[in-house]
């Protein structure tokens, strides 16, 4: 027997304790109960190097319940073995935690397949079968999530065939849950009629709307950073700060994505749900708690106070990039890579500026940029500070001075960076920017989970802390909404070189004001 399929025939029925534990203890982890996974879409990129290696790598660390049943539906013809084959490849080749053949064979005890289309009955009334007899061998207890990996077309189908064989039923204690990834919605109308339509079968507490950078342990500690720390709220404000610029860059194209990316792009794929998130989590005033109710309610306020500064020909940028050198190599551009219209106006590029009319915020612009074939990958937060009203230096003393700064790096270089003001060892008085710098990887042995593994634990737990709701979705589009429409209307994006921050626009955007943008 092989070693990925061994387990497979041991017939088991693990009950699921809870630990005897005070919940209020937080050394030590919160464990799921008894409950199953069904994926939608499994055959995808996503499931087999997200999904799957952060179900095993959950698995590893001992935070799934015994019994834990993953369910994989997708339109090919395989046996239960196939998939546990699929499954097992995924985990070798990208789990984060090492591979241990005990783990691998209680979890795989409870892997099973169920082949078919969208459409086809038949195969969900077998889903739905698999799941009544996996509640019953493996203890699940009726406890099931669906993750909808799929595109956001495929979503009523799959919904009301799921409704129509029973498997949203909530009985007794038991929950059912559905898990949608992004993108939420083109726009403000579409995102509220796709919301129409998941409410319409599951209530919106049981909807889980995956934006994987809020899973992010670097995102995460924004709250921590914040709120923890007396050092700096009092400063945390348009008294003290002069702008914010938030930017997540990737340095790759979009290579076989072209086709999905057209009519996309930039801002609808990152700046809507990704960037919108993070400058809520950094504008916004401290909640009464940390529980979701709370935590979100502040996001909110953050959002319904935001809005884009106009006008946009001078406050807004996009573009999309051309072929040159990156990283030594010499790289396509965007129409040579194929999947995209020639006369396609989608942005790989796009920077906007928002303002958040509040009194901690008042006249503090908000810069979001993202990009790809940009100069290189990186996603930080950068607080930037008022000069200080009065130097008593002269101008040579300080003409190597900049702002000073508080970036929070999400990847990759996970950490936290301070940049000040320092003299320069010698007999002349001259002071030039230091850093001082905190790095995730050097003040802590422990690795950081994969932000997968935090939120699919988070729905297994029916902790929506770090999942947006119907509001937060909308709002997000009614911020964005305008910029589009102007784009729309306005010709075709500038472009930019590979291995460049943007096109120049993005830098005139920013200079009209006396600003640059930060080189990370």
């Amino acid at each position: 027997m092989s070693a990925q399929a061994h387990g497979a025939n041991r017939q088991t029925s693990p009950q699921w304790t809870n630990p005897l534990r005070d919940p209020r203890d937080k050394r030590l982890p919160r464990i799921a109960g008894p409950s199953g996974l069904t994926i939608f879409g499994v055959t995808g990129d996503l499931s087999r190097k997200k999904l799957m290696p952060a179900i095993y790598d959950l698995a590893n660390r001992g935070l799934l319940p015994p019994g834990f049943a993953l369910t994989g539906f997708a339109r090919r013809d395989w046996a239960n073995q196939d998939f546990m084959q699929v499954v097992y490849d995924a985990v070798k080749e990208n789990a984060r935690t090492p591979f241990h053949q005990t783990v691998w064979d209680r979890l795989a005890e409870g892997i099973r397949f169920v082949p078919g289309s969208f459409d086809d009955p038949e195969a969900f009334d077998q889903l739905a079968e698999t799941i009544k007899e996996l509640d019953t061998e493996r203890g699940t207890g009726g406890n099931h999530a669906f993750y909808l990996s799929v595109p956001p077309s495929a979503f009523p189908t799959v919904l009301q065939q799921l409704a129509r064989c029973g498997l949203t039923d909530q009985k007794d204690d038991a929950w059912r849950r559905v898990v949608i990834e992004k993108p939420f919605g083109h726009d403000l109308s579409s995102a509220q009629e796709l919301n129409d339509i998941v409410n319409d079968v599951f209530p919106e507490e049981s909807v889980f709307r995956i934006d994987h950078y809020l899973g992010k342990e670097t995102v995460q500690n924004i709250l921590a950073l914040r709120f923890a720390n007396q050092l700096f709220d009092p400063v945390w404000n348009a008294h003290y700060v002069d702008h914010v610029q938030i930017t997540m860059a990737e340095d790759i194209g979009l290579g076989g994505r072209a086709g999905y990316y057209d009519g996309i792009g930039a801002a609808r794929d990152v700046i809507q749900n990704h960037l919108l998130q993070l400058m809520a989590l950094t504008a916004m005033e401290e909640p009464v708690s940390f529980s979701p109710r709370d935590l979100r309610a502040e996001k909110l306020k953050v959002l319904e106070a935001t809005k884009p500064v106009g006008p946009f020909d001078e406050t807004t940028a996009r573009g999309q990039y051309e072929g040159g050198w990156q990283g030594g190599s010499l790289v396509p551009g965007l129409q040579e890579e194929g999947g995209f219209a020639d006369d396609s106006t989608t942005e790989t590029f796009a920077a906007i500026t928002l303002e958040v009319e509040s009194r901690r915020w008042a006249g503090v612009p908000f810069y979001l940029r993202t990009g790809k074939r940009l100069g290189r990958r990186v996603t930080e937060i950068a607080v930037v500070f008022k000069r200080a009203p009065h130097l008593p230096f002269d101008d040579t003393m300080t003409e190597e001075l900049g702002q000073n700064a508080l970036v929070i790096r999400v990847q990759p270089d996970e950490g936290v960076t301070m940049r000040f003001g320092s003299k320069v060892p010698g007999t002349s008085m001259e002071v030039r920017d230091v850093t001082m710098d905190f790095g995730y990887g050097h003040a802590f042995t422990e690795s950081s989970p994969e932000a997968y593994e935090r939120l699919i634990l988070d729905v297994l737990l029916g902790e929506p802390s770090l999942f947006p709701v119907n509001d937060e979705v909308e709002q997000s589009w009614k911020i964005l909404d305008p910029v589009l429409e102007h784009w729309a209307a306005h010709g075709r994006p500038e472009s930019y070189k590979a291995g460049t921050w943007g096109p120049d626009s993005a830098e005139t955007m920013l200079a009209r004001t006396g600003r640059v943008w930060r080189r990370p």
